[in-house]
């Protein structure tokens, strides 16, 4: 398992899902839009405070972006 693919298709899909674009959450969060593009194409190796701090401008826990996916039920 690639933990950054699965970090940044977890973080894509938060922030989908709360309705911000990259440029909202780079104000946000104080990264930069291209910092969280490339967070998202599974480009970066964030720290775990990284992963923290992006998680609280998301509002979720820093568990949800490192979740493996579970396949949909049968």
């Amino acid at each position: 398992m690639d933990m950054r693919k699965l970090v940044g298709r977890n973080f894509a899909r938060l922030r989908q899902q709360t309705g911000l674009t990259q440029e909202q959450l780079a104000a946000r969060s104080g990264f930069s839009q291209q910092y969280i593009s490339g967070l998202e194409a599974g480009r970066r190796n964030p720290t775990i405070i990284t992963l923290f701090e992006l998680a609280q401008a998301l509002g979720v826990s820093h568990v949800d972006l490192v979740r493996p996916e579970t396949p949909p039920e049968r």
